[in-house]
Parts: C-alpha cells; sequence; structure tokens
C-alpha cells in the first residue's frame, strides 16, 4: 500500500518483522486475540513507522506492559496528515485519530493537536527494539539505528520531512535536535548511499543540530519524495 497522485494502492507484499509462532500473552484481552494473532505489518505500514520515529513519531512499553506501541501527534492544522497516516496502520490501530485538548491559565479549554496510537505488538516491540535500545540497553529516547540505510526508502524519507522538515529560500532543513552528531552522521552517510544526496548539518545554539541540503542536493531530494508528500504538506518542500 503506498499513495501516488493522492491515491493509495494496496500491495500483497508483507514484510513481517518476526513470523514465525503465536504472539498470544496472557496479558492480551481475550476478544482481541483472534485479531492480534492475525497482524502483520507490510513495507509500506513499516516506511511509515520508520519514517515517523525519524520525526516526531514516538514509541512506547508501559511500566507494565510486555509490548511496544507507536503514537503519532500533529498539530491541528495537520489534520490531514494524520489521517493519512492513519489510513495506512488502520489494521493495527483500533480507534480513530482523536482530538487532544490543553486548558489556559483561565481554564478554558482548547485543540492542541491530532493524535491516534496503535494497539501494543511483539511486531512493534522489534521496531523499538530497534529505534530505542543502544549497546544492549535500552536508552529511553529513540536512536538511530547503525543498520538505518536497511529501511530508508522514498516513502519513509518523505514521512521524517513532512514531519519534521521545514523550506526556506530554496533549501529544505530538518529539525534532528533529539538525536547525536554521530547518529546524525550515520544519517548523513545513509541518504548518500542509498540515494546520492548529500547534506549538511549545523548546531543551532543550545538546542543541538539541524541537518540541510544546499539548494541542488534539495532539488534532488524533492524529485525523490514528491509522489508521497501530500496536498496539505507541499509546503515543506516549497511547493
Amino acid at each position: 500500500m503506498y499513495t501516488r497522485c493522492g491515491k493509495i494502492i494496496t500491495t500483497s507484499r508483507k514484510y513481517m518483522v518476526n513470523p514465525v509462532g503465536s504472539y498470544k500473552t496472557k496479558y492480551w484481552i481475550k476478544s482481541w486475540i483472534p485479531i492480534k494473532e492475525k497482524i502483520s505489518i507490510d513495507q509500506t505500514q513499516y516506511s511509515v513507522i520508520v519514517g515517523s520515529l525519524l520525526g516526531d513519531g514516538t514509541m512506547r512499553i508501559g511500566e507494565r506492559a510486555v509490548n511496544a506501541n507507536f503514537k503519532t501527534e500533529q498539530g491541528i492544522e495537520q489534520k490531514n496528515y494524520v489521517f493519512w497516516k492513519y489510513e495506512f496502520l488502520k489494521p493495527l490501530v483500533f480507534t480513530e485519530p482523536k482530538l487532544s485538548y490543553r486548558y489556559r491559565n483561565t481554564g478554558e479549554k482548547y485543540e492542541k493537536s491530532w493524535w491516534f496510537r496503535t494497539i501494543r505488538h511483539p511486531l512493534l516491540t522489534n521496531l523499538y527494539n530497534m529505534f530505542y535500545t543502544g549497546d544492549g540497553y535500552r536508552t529511553g529516547r529513540k536512536i538511530i539505528p547503525i543498520n538505518i540505510s536497511k529501511f530508508l526508502n522514498p516513502l519513509a524519507v518523505s514521512i521524517w520531512i513532512m514531519d519534521d522538515g521545514s523550506y526556506s529560500r530554496g533549501k529544505i532543513d530538518i529539525s534532528t535536535y533529539s538525536f547525536t552528531l554521530q547518529e546524525i552522521k550515520r544519517l548523513q552517510k545513509s541518504l548518500l548511499e542509498t540515494f546520492k544526496i548529500n547534506s549538511n548539518f549545523y548546531k543551532d545554539r543550545n538546542k543541538g543540530y539541524r541537518m540541510y541540503f544546499n539548494m541542488h542536493e534539495t532539488k534532488k531530494i524533492v524529485k525523490l519524495i514528491k509522489p508521497y508528500v501530500i496536498k496539505s504538506m507541499m509546503y515543506k518542500i516549497g511547493l
């Protein structure tokens, strides 16, 4: 399943993170067992999650939970984008995207963001372990896996940029504050090896590092991801 020209196309190919054995645990609600045992993650769903984890997406294993889930959340103005992701991941989500609210000092309630969360599942735990485990222990923060090149494709890169990218004066830059300099260099190497796209980085005061592409490389990355960028997010690539 992927999008091109605004259409969602389904493919039959499945990317099974762990295709062997039963996933049932004693913690599953009985009525969910038949549904969870049939769940698989195809290549496109996998790319949506990976692209989101490079950006604003998060994964979590609760204090008493065994397996991880995935969550995406965007501002009010990005409702269409959240629902677009939801269409890909709907088989892993039991409820539609919801509004999140905050309260002003006056007690007035206002709309903050749109979000949805997947179910918890061992297949997602495998992803969690890749993006939240370093040197054999859980880091408590997202990391860039050593083998990230294996998971980068145009769809994943487009989601990464729709999540955390910005466009100004013919250049795209990406907020990569949550990653270490070593991890940013790993991303740079992966983009170069996989797509022949060069990137740079700079330190943004005490916030951390941002990646960016010069005008020539920006044109290359726009050409790569444009077929996957939805209409409401075209401003992220200057269109």
